[in-house]
Order: C-alpha cells, then structure tokens, then sequence
C-alpha cells in the first residue's frame, strides 16, 4: 500500500468511529451549522486580497513534525490580517496532527475557511458545516469520477463549495459541474514528490470557469507570479510558513515581497 492507500483505510476506520458517537442529525443541531458560508471563490479575486489560502499544519507523513508548538487562533488571525483570501486547517490527526477543534478555533476570522481532509464520506461533509467550514477538499486520487460528483453535489446542498484536488492528466475527468475550484497539487500523494511544472501542465486542460488553485512546493513570490502568469487565481501554501518559528511573521513577510 502506498502512503495515500494507508490514509484512507485508516480514516474509513475514523468515520466509522465518530458516526458511532454522533449522529449526522446531532451535527445539523450545532449552532455553526446553519451560519451563512463565505465564498472562496470571490475571495479569490478579491482586489485587496493576496489569492493565498494560507495553511495551518502541525505535521505530515512526509516531513514529520513541521510546527508542534504554534497556536491556531494566532497564526489564522495573522494570515488574514496580512491578506490571505482564504484559510485552510488540517482536521486529519493521524497523520497531520490536526483536529475539528482547530478549524472550530480558526473560525474567529471572516474569511473563507477549507476544511482539509481525505473525505470519503457524506457524514465528514455534514460534519464540516457543523465545524464552520466553508469549502471542502475531494481528492480524486482517492475517489472515482462518480463519488466526486455525488460527494461535491452533497456540499452543495449544504452551502458548501468544493475544491477539487487532481495531480495528472488522469484525474482531469473527474472535474464536474458539482466542482466550484480546481486545485493541482504539485506534490504527488502516492511517492510524496514535488514538481511545481504538474500545475504549469495541467492549466490549459483545466475548465476556465472555475478558478485554478496551485498547490504544495510554492516557497517564493516568483513561483506565483509564474503560476498567476499561467492562469491559476489561488495558491495554497501551508508548510513554507509553517516551518518557520513564528509562521505569522513569516507570511507577513512573504506578502511585503509580494
């Protein structure tokens, strides 16, 4: 089994677990549930904004402990004070470290929050609006053409958008009018190798009616005026200032070069 195969089956073990302790109609009566959601694709295009979706992530399988000490409230409240047009918070715990606790923490800020997870069930979508989500990510290396679209369709009855993850050529099908985003990640989920070229390739595959998202392997403001260059509107960046001692200032700086 590959890293992303290991994922999966453990968090099909993890859904299982948590539909045991709360149901679906238990998550519809918390209170953030029905708050009005934020587009991200708006932000996106925002004047004032940066087109960053800044990132909190604590670890990954491929780097280990990337920041154990940094605190969620802070550096979510820096990112949007220096003009990030969205955020995105890790709720995977086995294998990033992080929790639902962290985006219901990172929820204080207005801007347009991503729930970050390997979603493979309607009951994790259900459980994202009750978080304060705004977007959702579906991952085509882990779902067929047919469950992205049923999966993006249930987001969308629940006010929710849908970021689209593809890394080939292979997964160009999968994009679907469901789909509001499509992000390319650079880093391949099966070997864990990064080439910042897959977005440059995939872009001109990509439906111009919904707005590109570069993802992983972006460390300089060169690398996104290329990717802006090329066409893409978003560009998540995470473990760049994250592996700094105080992520908060590093974004700062990276804005100011911008």
């Amino acid at each position: 089994m590959n890293i992303l195969d290991t994922i999966v089956a453990k968090k099909k073990e993890e859904v299982a677990a948590r539909k045991a302790l709360v149901s679906s109609a238990e998550l519809e009566k918390q209170a953030l549930f029905t708050r009005p959601t934020l587009s991200l694709v708006q932000s996106l295009v925002h004047p004032e904004r940066t087109g960053i979706i800044a990132e909190f992530k604590r670890k990954s399988p491929s780097k280990g402990i990337i920041n154990g000490q940094a605190d969620v409230v802070d550096v979510t409240k820096a990112y949007t004070q220096y003009g990030a047009s969205g955020l995105s918070v890790l709720t995977d715990e086995s294998f990033f470290g992080g929790t639902s606790d962290d985006l219901l923490k990172a929820r204080v800020n207005e801007i347009p929050v991503l729930r970050k997870d390997f979603i493979i069930d309607e009951y994790q979508i259900t459980e994202a609006r009750a978080i304060g989500a705004d977007v959702i990510l579906l991952i085509a290396a882990c779902l067929t053409p047919q469950e992205v679209q049923k999966l993006a369709a249930f987001a969308k009855s629940l006010q929710l958008e849908v970021l689209l993850e593809i890394h080939d050529e292979t997964e160009l099908g999968h994009i679907c009018d469901e789909t509001d985003l499509v992000g390319v990640n650079n880093r391949n989920l099966k070997t864990f190798e990064v080439d910042i070229n897959t977005s440059l390739r995939l872009i001109s595959h990509m439906p111009a009616s919904k707005p590109g998202v570069a993802e992983s392997g972006i460390s300089s403001p060169e690398a996104i005026k290329t990717l802006k260059e090329a066409g893409f509107k978003g560009f998540l960046i995470g473990e760049n200032f994250m592996k700094q001692p105080l992520p908060s200032v590093a974004f700062a700086d990276f804005v100011k070069q911008l």
